[in-house]
């Protein structure tokens, strides 16, 4: 269960995060201020007094919970694929698109953002630990998955209570995050080395050296 809201929340996160950052990215100016202003107000704001807010509102439920991750983590993502778009914008192979007659539409999804890809699939990995986390929070909290649903957040909350006579009951479900999110983020940390050229190249210039 955890599981499948993390997957649910991170993938809603990317598509809006995605979608915004590009539009900022390529567009700039006003369009730019504008959507990163708003992406501001969304990392000033608590993330706890926000999912309060939208779980209060809207209720408890799966639905509800996987979207008010990706609330609270679409963010960074729009911030990380503006700065790359910023950057592919400039190359020459985007001049070379406009100059051929290209649309803007044509340009931002078949040369800007096809470029973007391994940053997002990066950042994606890298979003579901975290995702993982706050979902078992929510759940530890009465927020998320509500009972008897096996959620990792329940488990802990079910095997409280025996921790003396029982211990087993919460420290495997503790363990399984832990393992979980660590794999999480070493994976990410392995596929980010893998698609950056210049960290690839490191241990041949180290050889050459």
């Amino acid at each position: 269960m955890s599981l499948e809201i993390g997957f649910f929340a991170v993938s809603v996160s990317l598509v809006v995060g995605t979608a915004l950052g590009s539009v900022a990215g390529y567009a700039g100016g006003k369009v730019d201020t504008g959507i990163m202003r708003v992406a501001d107000m969304f990392l000033s704001v608590p993330a706890l007094f926000l999912i309060l807010v939208v779980v209060a509102l809207f209720g408890a439920s799966l639905v509800n919970t996987a979207l008010v991750i990706a609330l609270v983590t679409w963010a960074p993502v729009a911030r990380i694929v503006r700065s790359e778009c910023l950057s592919l914008r400039a190359r020459d192979f985007v001049h070379a698109a406009r100059a051929l007659g290209a649309g803007t539409a044509r340009i931002l999804g078949r040369h800007v953002l096809v470029n973007a890809v391994p940053v997002v699939i990066v950042q994606g990995s890298l979003s579901l630990g975290q995702t993982i986390l706050i979902e078992s929070g929510l759940s530890y909290l009465g927020l998320g998955a509500q009972p008897p649903l096996p959620s990792w957040g329940n488990m802990l909350v079910e095997g409280r209570q025996h921790l003396l006579s029982a211990w087993w009951i919460a420290t495997f479900p503790g363990v399984a995050i832990f393992l979980t999110v660590l794999g999480f983020n070493l994976f990410g940390d392995g596929l980010r080395d893998a698609v950056d050229p210049t960290l690839r190249c490191r241990p041949m210039l180290r050889g050459s050296l």
